[in-house]
């Protein structure tokens, strides 16, 4: 049974939250700043957060950081209309989605179960191919793990699903909507710059120069590939 925390300093937000993710398959915790939000995570198995940005005590953003120096959960920041620089930096430190107040309920139970469908690898047949290497990269879908030069590399589960994307077609280029289409399991509308985000975070963490890159390389009006020696 899935756990879902739900982080936000009003009170009515989570209750809203609360009713609208109101499921007998659900377990929801609660929280109301950063601070209680780890503190529920040290003592229980969460499988999702939903984390408001601006709290007292500690913010969503120092929480998060925080959160992915040891865990990859799923972290679907919670944004105010309008506000695209909270989404921005919500991506650059470690989300994997957005939804925008006020919500609309259908919009809200759709990505948490798009979100941990992935997350705890339900549904979809299993690959043929589980290890997959390029180059320094090595990625095993099996036990969900990858590693850069057989050292580990800590990847959320959106940078991951878009590192397997692009490994499991070498050399092959994908648009931003392409990608966004395949990972994010809905339509590709003004998606670039999410797109763009992730793979920057990518970078950082499986190049050695992440402006001079080995492996993601940019096609100019096309896309995103990776490049590299297939290994066997």
């Amino acid at each position: 049974m899935p756990n879902i925390l739900i982080c936000d300093d009003e009170k009515d937000i989570v209750n809203a939250l609360k009713i609208y993710l109101s499921d007998p398959e659900y377990t929801l915790y609660e929280a109301y700043n950063g601070k209680e939000a780890l503190a529920v995570l040290n003592s229980h198995d969460i499988h999702l957060i939903l984390l408001d940005l601006m709290m007292p005590v500690m913010d969503g953003i120092n929480a998060m950081a925080k959160i992915r120096e040891t865990s990859n959960v799923p972290i679907i920041v919670l944004t105010a209309k309008g506000e695209d620089s909270d989404k921005i930096l919500g991506l650059n430190v470690g989300a994997d989605d957005y939804i925008t107040k006020p919500f609309n309920p259908l919009e809200v139970t759709a990505r948490v179960r798009s979100q941990l469908r992935r997350y705890l690898k339900l549904g979809g047949g299993t690959p043929t191919v589980e290890v997959f290497c390029v180059g320094g990269i090595e990625l095993n879908d099996r036990t969900k793990e990858v590693s850069l030069d057989g050292e580990p590399v800590s990847l959320t589960p959106k940078e991951y699903d878009i590192l397997k994307l692009l490994i499991s077609n070498p050399d092959r280029v994908f648009s931003p909507k392409e990608i966004y289409s395949m990972v994010w399991k809905d339509k590709p509308f003004g998606t670039d710059n999410t797109v763009a985000v992730h793979i920057r975070h990518l970078r950082e963490k499986l190049e050695i120069d992440p402006a001079e890159p080995r492996y993601i390389k940019v096609i100019f009006g096309q896309g995103y590939k990776l490049e590299g020696e297939r290994r066997k």
